[in-house]
């Protein structure tokens, strides 16, 4: 049955066209309707047009449609590779904390001694699956949006996981480590709010135009104040002072031990110039308060940064917070910006003026030797020590 053409004028002779242009009778299809001619008139190119755009809307939309499923996909994708990476970055990090600190519990099951051995290589062989793994999925039109989610990625785990692994080394230090660190820095915050509320008046740095001179330099003399007192009170208990060690006897956590010499009561000789003010020669306090003016003025001084730097980075995405996990004071990063820089501070600090030769340690690394050569380590040391007059002669042999 032929199809009906609708643009043939009706029987009562009007035509609907300007134009009684002739056009060469064949059928042509045009936007779900049939037009005769290959040129039609000016009437009906204009109800072409307005069928084609219709078409090529109907086609954007079912491209944009398409394009919209296929970035969802890559981006679930991506969201795996996120997990897979953050699972690869936990266990090299928790790796390292379990060989440190249960190195002779691991050494007693031979089903563990290889994870022990070869933790770094099974690491980095983890790392490069995933890498090479990404490298395979990267997808023609997908390029920078992979990329951006790889690089988000990398820069979150070292901003959050090697933080975190820092901080737990610190706690194994002794609990005074984390306590009076990240205090000092709630305690920065919170002076330099008051001081900037009442006496704010010039401005310290445009990323945060509420911050002022006046409160940074206030915050910091009180963040030192703050340490350097609560310090002194921790460092009477040896619950804050110990390390933290495993007990493979007792398969639990102890803290206790025989404080250290940076905790123990020393006498020091005031300075002459506050001789005068405070009226005292000598005064009694711990070797730990030293440290705790430096930790303190850390904090007072570069652990702000911290703070400007999760500013710009709101600013740079257009976002207030980072979450709401806290009714109006908005994520857990936004309470703890600051803390950014601090456990690695503590961690630098603590293995460059604090810790020495560690003998647990030692111990553990003999225990993993061959018998031979703990042989040969046994005969060193007794040579060295009678060399040196601790041991006697006579013991030789």
């Amino acid at each position: 049955m032929p199809h009906k053409d609708p643009f043939r004028p009706s029987r009562a002779g009007s035509a609907p066209f300007s134009s009684a242009r002739r056009v060469e009778r064949r059928w042509v299809p045009a936007g779900g309707i049939f037009v005769r001619g290959t040129e039609p008139s000016a009437g009906l190119r204009g109800k072409v047009k307005l069928l084609k755009p219709n078409i090529t809307e109907a086609k954007s939309e079912r491209c944009s449609g398409e394009d919209a499923a296929v970035t969802l996909s890559h981006k679930n994708l991506q969201s795996r590779w996120q997990k897979y990476f953050l699972l690869c970055v936990n266990y090299f990090f928790y790796g390292e904390t379990v060989a440190d600190y249960f190195g002779t519990f691991v050494q007693r099951r031979e089903q563990l001694q290889f994870l022990i051995r070869y933790h770094r290589f099974i690491s980095f062989a983890l790392y490069l699956a995933g890498f090479c793994m990404f490298v395979l999925s990267l997808v023609k039109k997908h390029y920078r949006l992979q990329f951006y989610m790889f690089a988000w990625t990398h820069v979150t785990l070292l901003i959050t996981v090697t933080q975190s692994h820092l901080v737990i080394q610190n706690l194994f230090e002794g609990m005074i480590w984390f306590l009076v660190p990240i205090s000092s820095v709630i305690c920065n915050d919170i002076a330099a709010y008051i001081f900037g509320f009442f006496f704010g008046r010039t401005p310290l740095i445009k990323l945060s135009p509420k911050k002022t001179w006046e409160g940074f330099i206030g915050g910091g003399f009180s963040t030192v104040l703050f340490g350097f007192v609560f310090s002194y009170f921790l460092a009477q208990h040896q619950y804050f002072v110990c390390p933290v060690e495993y007990n493979s006897e007792t398969n639990r956590f102890v803290t206790e031990c025989e404080p250290s010499e940076l905790f123990q009561l020393k006498k020091y000789s005031v300075p002459l110039l506050l001789q005068a003010v405070l009226g005292w020669e000598t005064v009694n306090m711990y070797p730990f308060q030293m440290h705790s003016i430096a930790l303190s003025t850390f904090a007072s001084l570069i652990g702000p940064f911290g703070g400007f730097f999760a500013s710009g980075f709101k600013r740079a995405f257009k976002i207030k917070d980072f979450a709401d996990t806290i009714p109006g004071h908005g994520g857990i990063m936004d309470r703890f910006d600051c803390q950014y820089l601090m456990a690695t501070f503590v961690h630098v600090y603590i293995t460059s003026f604090i810790r020495g030769p560690n003998p647990s340690k030692v111990l553990k690394q003999l225990l993993v030797l061959q018998p031979e050569q703990q042989l040969n380590v046994y005969r060193t040391l007794k040579s060295h020590l009678v060399e040196k007059g601790i041991l006697q002669p006579s013991l030789r042999g």
